[in-house]
């Protein structure tokens, strides 16, 4: 696989807390915090996307290094993981800080055609954005998603991706009905992709903490690598930024 060809914009880009610190906690003024993989016992691929793989840049599996990457079990010395942070509703009240919880970014790939697409593991470990929880993903939600999302994409509805999914070799508890009946499951992992994982959620948080700088730069940068229609200067280019999301969008 071409990981040589991984980069990580958003770490040359944003603002970052680069600690790897994965103590829960607020990050203020940050778009991201750098993290760990999470060291799992025997970890297994049990699928792998390769004709999304080839699609995107990424390539074929050729080596253990392949593997090992795909199973969140080992990474190229030139890729540093991260987390990012962003805010956002539940329930029907402003909830703050939220961010990735359980998914961790590698970063991204661009293909022969320019195209760049990012890639995230999902299950691979707790960042400080988990509140709580583990980091961690079960088998039964990942099938599922696996499932879902590419049956979206070929129904023609724009989603995520599936790479590849993995057992992790741990059993994870979890309560299904959240009824008190906890049990254990089987842990699995599994490599997403998207053009971008930023979302309205990024912009609310540099918002609600008045970093009109980062709020800014976002908006370049969305601007900049995915609407390339947007060619006003000044403030209206931020006002033809949003009827092209609405546009695009509706």
């Amino acid at each position: 696989m071409n990981l040589d060809h991984i980069t990580q914009r958003y770490l040359e880009l944003f603002p970052g807390d680069f600690s790897g610190n994965t103590r829960q906690r607020q990050t203020p003024d940050v778009l991201f915090s750098t993290v760990e993989l999470m060291k799992f016992s025997e970890p297994e691929l049990l699928i792998f996307n390769e004709a999304l793989s080839q699609e995107i840049g990424l390539g074929t599996i050729e080596n253990q290094a392949d593997l090992d990457f795909l199973n969140a079990a080992a990474v190229p010395d030139t890729v540093r993981t991260f987390a990012t942070a962003y805010a956002g509703h539940q329930f029907g009240n402003w909830a703050g800080q939220l961010g990735d919880g359980r998914a961790i970014f590698a970063g991204e790939i661009r293909n022969e055609a320019g195209e760049t697409t990012e890639l995230q593991w999902k299950g691979a470990g707790a960042t400080p954005y988990s509140r709580h929880a583990d980091g961690r993903a079960v088998l039964r939600s990942t099938v599922r998603e696996y499932l879902m999302s590419e049956a979206m994409h070929h129904l023609g509805i724009p989603t995520t991706r599936s790479l590849s999914m993995s057992l992790s070799g741990e059993q994870v508890e979890r309560d299904i009905l959240y009824n008190g009946n906890a049990a254990y499951e089987k842990g699995a992992v599994m490599m997403r992709t998207a053009p971008s994982f930023l979302r309205f959620g990024h912009f609310e948080l540099a918002s609600a903490q008045r970093n009109y700088t980062l709020l800014q730069q976002l908006a370049d940068f969305v601007i900049e690598h995915y609407y390339p229609e947007v060619q006003e200067t000044g403030e209206q280019r931020y006002a033809e930024l949003f009827r092209a999301i609405s546009k695009r969008t509706s």
